[in-house]
């Protein structure tokens, strides 16, 4: 006998290693490299002291329309020129007793270079994937919160949900757990509690709740690759 009984033993303990170590990997790839993982909770550095949405939403009350203007006819959320800022900011316009001016001070420097505030984006989809329509889905009843978050809670903007295909799916394939009347879009605090106390329904119960606003919609959201690739 050339080899002993154990030798017998190594290709199984060798497949069922192998097969442990794939699993391993398709679960590592499958948790780690996704966007889930990835993008969730990405908050780039942005110019001077940044903007707060906190402050300008929250406390001021500011509506998103302000800043992110023709939101409700442009398939892109418009950032606002620098003179939008100035128009708040400008020396002596506000009391400097309620903000520190200084934090303040590369918004007037840009406006009298005449140059654009670099703001860094937050949220992008992949190359392969149309620009998302906001005007559309705005229309349709998709409040800013179903996909910023409770931006008016931020010091800083961080990306809040995944913007991954699934997740859009999701959403598309139940549009109940998400719409709200199209004149409440913009109105994040109530979109929170409506939505929280939605998720406390059944599906049903949801569907009925939000009969006419599914029933306004043209058709159902699609759900076919050629809706959102090129």
């Amino acid at each position: 006998m050339l080899f002993p009984k154990w030798v017998n033993t190594v290709p199984t303990v060798l497949a069922m290693g192998g097969g442990g170590a794939t699993l391993m990997t398709v679960a590592l790839v499958w948790y780690y490299f996704t966007p889930k993982f990835w993008v969730m909770g990405y908050m780039p550095e942005q110019p001077g002291a940044g903007f707060s949405h906190q402050i300008h939403a929250g406390k001021l009350g500011m509506d998103c329309r302000y800043c992110h203007t023709h939101i409700e006819e442009s398939p892109e959320a418009n950032i606002p020129h620098v003179s939008v800022c100035y128009g708040c900011h400008a020396e002596g316009r506000l009391n400097p007793r309620s903000y520190n001016a200084d934090r303040i001070e590369f918004v007037r420097t840009a406006y009298q270079n005449d140059e654009p505030i670099a703001w860094r984006r937050v949220h992008k989809l992949p190359d392969y994937v149309r620009n998302f329509p906001h005007h559309v889905h705005l229309q349709a009843g998709v409040s800013c919160y179903s996909c910023h978050g409770q931006i008016i809670g931020m010091p800083v903007v961080f990306q809040a949900e995944s913007l991954s295909m699934g997740w859009c799916l999701e959403c598309h394939r139940a549009p109940e757990d998400h719409l709200v009347p199209p004149d409440k879009v913009t109105e994040l605090t109530w979109v929170e509690s409506e939505l929280s106390e939605r998720r406390s329904m059944s599906r049903r119960e949801r569907r009925v709740h939000t009969s006419d606003l599914i029933a306004a919609l043209r058709e159902a959201p699609p759900e076919n690759c050629g809706a959102c690739h090129h």
